[in-house]
């Protein structure tokens, strides 16, 4: 049996990880932030929006059921890298082809294992999301330290460039291809209950949209088509569509003028809906400001409070900023839902205008279905729009 390999994880603040090594051997440099979610760690792997962070994993044990080719949320993993408490020596799943180790090194990811994960996370809830340093290769704790104070800010980013599609293309929900595959219960199809049979086409901004999202557009009733991030307003005009997404994605918010210019354009001419970066996006383009969280949220266990309605939804959830709501007072939007753990907004809705976003992931669905609806809501105003009701 070989010997394990050690790793070391430290942060800006001088703190220094020891663990076991497992993926690539690699060094990287990024802002570490923890989920809180038990399962879904391929899913995590793969959310762009997770693009320049390093992800801490409060469950105990990571890897128990490997890694499939039906999970992903991207082509490949977008962190930067990985750590946990225990890695799984066993692998068992009937879906799984390789393990979360053999995954990550595949693409050049580094993992440490044997991390007090609870202290680490405690210290980012005390102190904050910190920038950091992980290497699964030789290198001293000071050199560590060094490397985590050099990495850039996450304030101020632009990683939505680093993440978009490079060219147009359509969702192609009968491709053969794994990322194609329509989001459809077990045994139905594309023509089953529940799925509407008139087709709408949506201008949807891959700001590092995960896949699920667009399957969950194509069950609910529309034709995708994916723009790049630095798509023009004449661009999605020329599509002629009959709405428009705003896609989740990494990094600053307010570091992205090019998309706020673009979607106020389009704001008065096409309903829209937006979710997590998307929705900042709408906060900026209706003229609000975002700010950045202490350590964010991330996981699948955040309670949503709806101002309307007063139901409660569990939500999943990643981001690191949030719509300041006195930004948003005479701006002609209203806060529509709220985060019970601290307050923050959720949700907006435009007063006149068929707008509206969420800072949750509602294609997640870890309650399972709670937020499902939103997409319903969706079709239904530009449903609506088309008959000239709104």
């Amino acid at each position: 049996m070989s010997t394990p390999k050690p790793a070391v994880l430290a942060l800006e603040d001088g703190s220094v990880f020891r663990g076991r090594a497992f993926g690539a051997d690699a060094t990287v440099s990024g802002e570490c932030v923890f989920n809180t979610s038990m399962t879904g760690y391929q899913e995590i792997l793969t959310d762009p929006s997770y693009f320049g962070q390093i992800v801490t994993m409060t469950a105990v044990q990571i890897g128990n059921y490997g890694v499939n080719d039906e999970d992903t949320e991207a082509s490949a993993p977008k962190c930067s890298g990985f750590v946990v408490r225990e890695l799984s020596p066993v692998v068992s799943n009937w879906r799984s082809t390789r393990s979360l180790g053999d995954y990550l090194a595949k693409y050049g990811l580094p993992g440490i294992s044997e991390v007090d994960t609870r202290a680490l996370t405690k210290k980012l809830r005390v102190d904050g999301a910190m920038k950091c340093c992980l290497s699964t290769l030789p290198i001293s704790e000071a050199e560590a330290v060094r490397r985590a104070r050099s990495w850039q800010d996450m304030a101020g980013s632009d990683y939505v460039k680093d993440v978009t599609t490079k060219e147009p293309f359509l969702w192609r929900a009968d491709d053969a291809a794994n990322h194609n595959r329509p989001y459809l219960p077990v045994g139905t199809t594309m023509n089953a209950p529940g799925v509407p049979a008139r087709k709408f086409r949506v201008a949807a901004f891959d700001y590092g949209a995960k896949y699920s999202i667009y399957r969950k557009l194509v069950h609910h009733g529309f034709e995708v088509q994916v723009f790049p991030a630095t798509a023009s307003a004449e661009q999605v005009r020329e599509h002629r569509p009959n709405a428009v997404f705003l896609s989740n994605g990494p990094g600053d918010p307010a570091a992205l003028p090019y998309i706020h210019r673009t979607v106020t354009n389009l704001l008065p001419d096409f309903p829209m809906f937006g979710i997590c970066l998307g929705h900042q996006m709408l906060t900026h383009a209706l003229g609000g400001t975002t700010f950045k969280l202490k350590f964010g949220h991330r996981g699948g266990n955040q309670p949503v409070k709806n101002l309307e309605t007063g139901r409660v939804s569990i939500t999943a959830q990643n981001h690191g900023f949030a719509t300041d709501p006195k930004s948003l007072e005479a701006r002609g939007a209203r806060i529509t839902e709220i985060n019970l753990n601290d307050q923050t907004v959720e949700g907006l809705r435009h007063n006149t205008l068929p707008v509206f976003s969420v800072q949750y992931h509602p294609e997640a669905a870890p309650g399972p279905n709670d937020a499902d609806p939103l997409f319903v809501d969706f079709y239904r105003m530009v449903e609506a729009r088309q008959a000239g009701k709104i």
